[in-house]
């Protein structure tokens, strides 16, 4: 089946509603793209809002959907789910040269690249930003009402793509989010890659420096483990912390006590986080 420029590849019962793997050919990233999404029983008889979900390093579209158990609290909700892959992917796309799993494939951090040879493909940011809407928006029942959250890298997409464009989502959130990449090892590896080594350049995808200086932000809602083994070198989440202190936005970052970096984490709360981007998204 076709629906417009996406080709459903599977699709299954859960929770009264539909969860469905697509296909399309990207013009953003020039290269053949696989997307998730659960569309609840309410879309059956009307438009609903969605929730993209930005997944974190080595995942695929797969990760989400058939690990957090979202599906249950947004069939009650209301809510659609959007779950794109972490990076382009194909036999003509760059791979880190190691292959290493924190670059490359799997490992896109959401950023619009601008170094070769990752220049051509590497362009998640307008990926999610705009392609990707476009395409579902056009083809489903959805509303133009959109929250975003993710996991880790995931998680650090999420908050920047919320922050630069707080007039296309009204809800923010993250799970272990990569707070302020421009100071951790994950992050300082991928945007010299990705974008060179002027450091200037990186200030628009890092979060803890985007929030310091944003006039306008979206509520926002973040989860952080005390035992995860990335906390608190990579995910950096006091700078977030401080950022969101000396804006006085509408932020709230918790601490959850012996939790970690795993989907376990993400399951335990996902439906807390499916509630607070309800109450934005009607």
């Amino acid at each position: 089946m076709t629906t417009s420029a996406i080709t459903k590849v599977s699709e299954q019962l859960c929770f009264g509603g539909k969860q469905i793997r697509y296909k399309h050919q990207s013009a953003v990233l020039h290269c053949d793209m696989q997307f998730s999404v659960f569309l609840p029983p309410q879309a059956e008889t009307a438009r609903v809002p969605a929730l993209y979900w930005l997944s974190g390093l080595t995942c695929t579209d797969e990760n989400f959907s058939s690990k957090a158990g979202a599906q249950q609290f947004a069939a009650k909700l209301g809510i659609a789910l959007i779950i794109p892959d972490t990076s382009p992917r194909g036999d003509d796309v760059p791979d880190d040269e190691n292959a290493a799993y924190d670059f490359g494939l799997g490992a896109g951090f959401y950023v619009n690249a601008t170094q070769a040879p990752f220049n051509k493909h590497y362009k998640m940011y307008d990926y999610i930003v705009s392609e990707l809407p476009e395409l579902v928006e056009a083809a489903l029942p959805l509303t133009d009402k959109r929250a975003i959250s993710g996991h880790s890298m995931g998680g650090h997409g999420a908050l920047v793509i919320g922050l630069r464009n707080p007039e296309r989502y009204c809800s923010i959130s993250a799970f272990s989010p990569i707070c302020n990449p421009a100071n951790s090892p994950w992050g300082i590896k991928a945007f010299n890659g990705y974008l060179g080594e002027d450091r200037s350049q990186w200030q628009q995808y890092d979060a803890s420096l985007l929030l310091r200086d944003a006039k306008k932000v979206a509520p926002i809602l973040v989860d952080q483990g005390s035992a995860d083994n990335f906390y608190p070198e990579q995910l950096r989440t006091a700078s977030l912390v401080e950022a969101a202190s000396l804006n006085d936005v509408n932020a709230e970052i918790r601490l959850q006590p012996g939790y970690d970096h795993s989907y376990y984490f993400i399951a335990s709360f996902i439906g807390e986080h499916l509630h607070f981007h309800a109450q934005y998204l009607k």
